[in-house]
Protein backbone atom coordinates (compact mmCIF):
# COMPACT_ATOMS: atom_id res chain seq x y z
CA UNK A 1 0.00 0.00 0.00
CA UNK A 2 1.39 3.37 -1.23
CA UNK A 3 2.72 5.49 1.71
CA UNK A 4 2.70 9.22 0.88
CA UNK A 5 6.29 11.29 1.76
CA UNK A 6 3.83 14.04 3.61
CA UNK A 7 5.63 16.00 5.92
CA UNK A 8 2.50 17.52 7.68
CA UNK A 9 0.08 14.64 7.91
CA UNK A 10 0.56 11.59 9.67
CA UNK A 11 0.69 7.84 8.27
CA UNK A 12 -0.61 9.00 5.12
CA UNK A 13 -1.43 5.97 2.87
CA UNK A 14 -3.74 4.86 0.08
CA UNK A 15 -5.40 1.75 0.45
CA UNK A 16 -5.17 1.49 -3.62
CA UNK A 17 -3.49 -1.71 -5.06
CA UNK A 18 -4.02 -3.76 -2.20
CA UNK A 19 -5.02 -7.35 -3.57
CA UNK A 20 -8.67 -8.70 -3.26
CA UNK A 21 -10.27 -11.86 -4.44
CA UNK A 22 -10.74 -13.25 -8.00
CA UNK A 23 -7.37 -11.06 -9.25
CA UNK A 24 -8.46 -7.49 -8.93
CA UNK A 25 -7.44 -4.74 -6.38
CA UNK A 26 -8.62 -1.72 -4.67
CA UNK A 27 -8.64 0.93 -7.22
CA UNK A 28 -6.04 3.73 -6.52
CA UNK A 29 -6.77 6.79 -5.26
CA UNK A 30 -10.14 6.65 -3.94
CA UNK A 31 -9.69 5.54 -0.69
CA UNK A 32 -7.20 7.45 1.27
CA UNK A 33 -6.09 6.68 5.55
CA UNK A 34 -4.27 9.19 8.12
CA UNK A 35 -3.54 10.38 11.34
CA UNK A 36 -4.65 14.29 12.22
CA UNK A 37 -4.60 16.95 9.91
CA UNK A 38 -4.26 19.87 12.07
CA UNK A 39 -0.74 20.65 10.95
CA UNK A 40 -1.64 20.12 6.37
CA UNK A 41 0.24 22.55 5.08
CA UNK A 42 0.03 22.62 1.26
CA UNK A 43 2.93 24.61 0.51
CA UNK A 44 4.61 21.81 2.36
CA UNK A 45 3.16 19.03 1.14
CA UNK A 46 1.83 20.48 -2.65
CA UNK A 47 1.65 16.41 -3.79
CA UNK A 48 -1.45 16.22 -1.23
CA UNK A 49 -3.31 18.79 -3.65
CA UNK A 50 -2.65 16.56 -6.50
CA UNK A 51 -4.92 13.62 -4.43
CA UNK A 52 -7.87 15.85 -5.37
CA UNK A 53 -8.77 14.91 -2.15
CA UNK A 54 -12.80 15.66 -1.66
CA UNK A 55 -14.55 14.42 1.67
CA UNK A 56 -12.52 13.93 4.83
CA UNK A 57 -14.15 11.42 7.17
CA UNK A 58 -13.00 12.67 10.91
CA UNK A 59 -13.56 9.64 13.26
CA UNK A 60 -11.87 11.68 15.97
CA UNK A 61 -13.74 12.56 19.37
CA UNK A 62 -15.39 16.37 19.58
CA UNK A 63 -12.85 16.95 22.21
CA UNK A 64 -9.82 15.72 19.68
CA UNK A 65 -11.54 17.95 16.71
CA UNK A 66 -11.88 20.95 19.31
CA UNK A 67 -7.71 20.64 20.29
CA UNK A 68 -6.69 19.98 17.15
CA UNK A 69 -9.12 20.92 14.19
CA UNK A 70 -8.37 19.75 11.25
CA UNK A 71 -6.47 22.01 7.77
CA UNK A 72 -9.05 20.85 4.72
CA UNK A 73 -7.81 19.80 1.53
CA UNK A 74 -9.15 23.04 -0.48
CA UNK A 75 -12.33 22.08 -1.94
CA UNK A 76 -12.68 19.24 0.25
CA UNK A 77 -15.74 18.81 3.06
CA UNK A 78 -15.51 17.83 6.19
CA UNK A 79 -17.98 15.18 7.25
CA UNK A 80 -17.49 14.30 11.02
CA UNK A 81 -18.29 10.34 12.18
CA UNK A 82 -17.40 10.27 16.01
CA UNK A 83 -16.57 6.68 16.83
CA UNK A 84 -16.30 7.72 20.64
CA UNK A 85 -19.41 9.52 20.81
CA UNK A 86 -21.83 9.50 24.08
CA UNK A 87 -22.57 6.65 25.48
CA UNK A 88 -18.95 4.77 25.53
CA UNK A 89 -17.34 4.10 28.35
CA UNK A 90 -14.91 5.79 29.43
CA UNK A 91 -12.24 3.03 29.50
CA UNK A 92 -12.98 1.98 25.72
CA UNK A 93 -11.93 5.50 24.80
CA UNK A 94 -8.32 4.57 25.29
CA UNK A 95 -7.28 5.77 21.34
CA UNK A 96 -8.41 9.28 22.04
CA UNK A 97 -6.46 10.28 25.32
CA UNK A 98 -2.85 9.62 24.07
CA UNK A 99 -2.10 13.50 25.38
CA UNK A 100 -3.55 12.68 28.71
CA UNK A 101 -2.72 9.12 29.58
CA UNK A 102 1.07 9.45 28.68
CA UNK A 103 1.40 12.83 30.28
CA UNK A 104 1.77 11.22 33.56
CA UNK A 105 3.80 8.38 33.93
CA UNK A 106 2.97 7.59 37.79
CA UNK A 107 -1.01 7.65 37.06
CA UNK A 108 -0.27 5.40 33.47
CA UNK A 109 1.65 2.89 35.72
CA UNK A 110 -1.50 2.93 38.40
CA UNK A 111 -3.93 2.56 35.36
CA UNK A 112 -2.60 1.03 32.61
CA UNK A 113 0.74 -1.02 34.07
CA UNK A 114 0.89 -4.82 34.22
CA UNK A 115 -0.83 -5.71 31.15
CA UNK A 116 -3.92 -3.38 31.58
CA UNK A 117 -2.89 -1.13 28.49
CA UNK A 118 -3.37 -3.95 26.30
CA UNK A 119 -6.59 -5.44 27.56
CA UNK A 120 -7.95 -1.90 27.42
CA UNK A 121 -7.09 -1.22 23.74
CA UNK A 122 -8.89 -4.77 23.08
CA UNK A 123 -11.84 -4.04 24.86
CA UNK A 124 -11.61 -0.33 22.94
CA UNK A 125 -12.02 -2.48 19.51
CA UNK A 126 -14.14 -4.85 20.45
CA UNK A 127 -16.62 -1.64 20.93
CA UNK A 128 -15.98 -0.57 17.53
CA UNK A 129 -18.05 -3.44 16.50
CA UNK A 130 -20.49 -2.87 19.49
CA UNK A 131 -21.29 0.27 20.33
CA UNK A 132 -24.06 2.75 19.05
CA UNK A 133 -21.39 5.37 18.49
CA UNK A 134 -19.17 3.63 16.59
CA UNK A 135 -21.93 1.78 14.24
CA UNK A 136 -23.21 4.99 13.72
CA UNK A 137 -19.38 6.79 12.48
CA UNK A 138 -18.62 3.64 10.53
CA UNK A 139 -22.85 3.79 9.18
CA UNK A 140 -21.85 7.21 7.90
CA UNK A 141 -18.41 6.68 6.23
CA UNK A 142 -19.34 4.08 4.89
CA UNK A 143 -22.69 6.23 3.56
CA UNK A 144 -20.36 8.58 2.25
CA UNK A 145 -18.39 6.54 -0.01
CA UNK A 146 -22.13 5.53 -1.37
CA UNK A 147 -22.40 8.83 -2.69
CA UNK A 148 -22.28 9.13 -6.80
CA UNK A 149 -20.04 12.72 -6.04
CA UNK A 150 -18.18 11.32 -2.91
CA UNK A 151 -14.74 11.37 -4.88
CA UNK A 152 -11.68 10.68 -3.43
CA UNK A 153 -12.21 10.10 0.62
CA UNK A 154 -9.90 10.23 3.10
CA UNK A 155 -10.72 9.08 6.41
CA UNK A 156 -8.67 9.57 9.92
CA UNK A 157 -8.16 9.37 13.69
CA UNK A 158 -5.58 11.21 15.76
CA UNK A 159 -2.71 7.99 14.69
CA UNK A 160 -4.42 6.72 12.28
CA UNK A 161 -4.12 3.46 13.59
CA UNK A 162 -6.97 2.29 15.73
CA UNK A 163 -10.17 4.06 15.07
CA UNK A 164 -8.88 4.49 11.22
CA UNK A 165 -7.31 1.17 11.27
CA UNK A 166 -10.72 -0.43 12.29
CA UNK A 167 -12.32 1.35 9.09
CA UNK A 168 -9.85 0.25 6.83
CA UNK A 169 -10.68 -3.45 7.87
CA UNK A 170 -14.01 -3.13 7.36
CA UNK A 171 -13.98 -1.60 3.59
CA UNK A 172 -10.98 -3.68 3.09
CA UNK A 173 -12.95 -7.29 3.73
CA UNK A 174 -16.25 -5.68 2.53
CA UNK A 175 -14.03 -4.98 -0.96
CA UNK A 176 -12.94 -8.62 -1.12
CA UNK A 177 -9.81 -8.94 1.17
CA UNK A 178 -9.06 -11.89 2.68
CA UNK A 179 -7.81 -11.34 6.52
CA UNK A 180 -3.99 -12.16 6.40
CA UNK A 181 -4.27 -9.34 3.62
CA UNK A 182 -6.42 -6.64 6.32
CA UNK A 183 -3.63 -7.89 9.29
CA UNK A 184 -0.69 -7.52 6.94
CA UNK A 185 -2.35 -3.74 6.01
CA UNK A 186 -3.20 -3.08 9.70
CA UNK A 187 0.34 -4.00 10.93
CA UNK A 188 1.97 -2.01 8.37
CA UNK A 189 1.25 1.63 9.75
CA UNK A 190 3.39 0.81 12.81
CA UNK A 191 6.70 2.67 11.79
CA UNK A 192 4.88 5.76 10.73
CA UNK A 193 2.99 5.84 13.48
CA UNK A 194 6.12 5.23 16.12
CA UNK A 195 7.83 8.10 14.10
CA UNK A 196 5.15 11.20 14.38
CA UNK A 197 4.84 9.93 18.26
CA UNK A 198 8.51 9.49 19.10
CA UNK A 199 8.89 12.90 20.86
CA UNK A 200 5.80 11.84 23.04
CA UNK A 201 6.94 8.62 23.66
CA UNK A 202 10.79 9.78 24.46
CA UNK A 203 9.07 12.71 26.55
CA UNK A 204 6.84 9.84 28.38
CA UNK A 205 9.49 7.45 29.02
CA UNK A 206 12.35 9.99 30.14
CA UNK A 207 10.00 11.16 33.08
CA UNK A 208 9.87 7.59 34.69
CA UNK A 209 7.32 5.80 32.12
CA UNK A 210 6.99 2.25 31.79
CA UNK A 211 8.31 1.45 27.59
CA UNK A 212 5.75 -1.33 27.67
CA UNK A 213 2.43 1.36 27.92
CA UNK A 214 3.37 3.35 25.62
CA UNK A 215 4.41 0.76 23.21
CA UNK A 216 1.08 -0.62 24.34
CA UNK A 217 -0.99 2.23 23.21
CA UNK A 218 0.94 3.85 20.41
CA UNK A 219 1.75 0.51 18.77
CA UNK A 220 -0.42 -1.84 16.53
CA UNK A 221 -0.68 -5.44 17.58
CA UNK A 222 -2.04 -8.22 16.44
CA UNK A 223 -4.13 -9.20 19.07
CA UNK A 224 -6.26 -5.39 18.98
CA UNK A 225 -7.33 -6.41 15.15
CA UNK A 226 -8.05 -9.99 16.57
CA UNK A 227 -10.54 -8.63 19.10
CA UNK A 228 -12.11 -6.79 16.79
CA UNK A 229 -12.86 -9.31 13.78
CA UNK A 230 -13.32 -11.92 17.04
CA UNK A 231 -15.99 -9.40 18.23
CA UNK A 232 -17.70 -9.13 14.27
CA UNK A 233 -17.96 -12.53 14.08
CA UNK A 234 -19.95 -13.11 17.56
CA UNK A 235 -21.87 -10.85 16.78
CA UNK A 236 -22.93 -11.07 13.22
CA UNK A 237 -21.13 -13.84 11.68
CA UNK A 238 -18.68 -12.14 9.36
CA UNK A 239 -18.28 -8.35 7.26
CA UNK A 240 -21.58 -8.75 5.41
CA UNK A 241 -24.00 -9.02 7.97
CA UNK A 242 -22.05 -6.72 10.25
CA UNK A 243 -22.39 -4.09 7.58
CA UNK A 244 -25.56 -4.53 6.73
CA UNK A 245 -27.40 -5.37 9.86
CA UNK A 246 -25.15 -4.03 12.52
CA UNK A 247 -24.19 -0.38 10.46
CA UNK A 248 -27.48 -0.36 8.40
CA UNK A 249 -25.99 -0.13 5.16
CA UNK A 250 -28.28 -1.14 2.18
CA UNK A 251 -27.52 -3.86 -0.85
CA UNK A 252 -27.18 -0.93 -3.38
CA UNK A 253 -25.06 0.82 -1.23
CA UNK A 254 -22.96 -2.06 -0.96
CA UNK A 255 -22.72 -2.76 -4.73
CA UNK A 256 -22.11 1.08 -5.46
CA UNK A 257 -19.12 1.09 -2.86
CA UNK A 258 -17.74 -2.64 -4.17
CA UNK A 259 -18.37 -1.17 -8.15
CA UNK A 260 -16.31 2.28 -7.78
CA UNK A 261 -13.86 0.62 -5.29
CA UNK A 262 -12.44 -2.53 -6.97
CA UNK A 263 -10.42 -2.56 -10.33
Amino acid sequence: MPQFDASTIINLRDLGGIALTGNSAVRPGLLLRSGQLDRLDPEQDPAVAGLGIHTVVDLRTEQERRARPDRLPEGARLIVADVMAGGVQNEDRVPARLDTLLGNPAAADEHLGGGKAEKLLCDAYRAFVRSEAACGAYRTLLSALAEPDCGPLLFHCTAGKDRTGWAATVILLLLGADEATVREEYLSVGPAVRAAFAPMIDRFVAAGGDPEISDAILGVRPAYLAAALEEMELMYGGVEAYVRKGLGIPDEAVDRVRARCVA
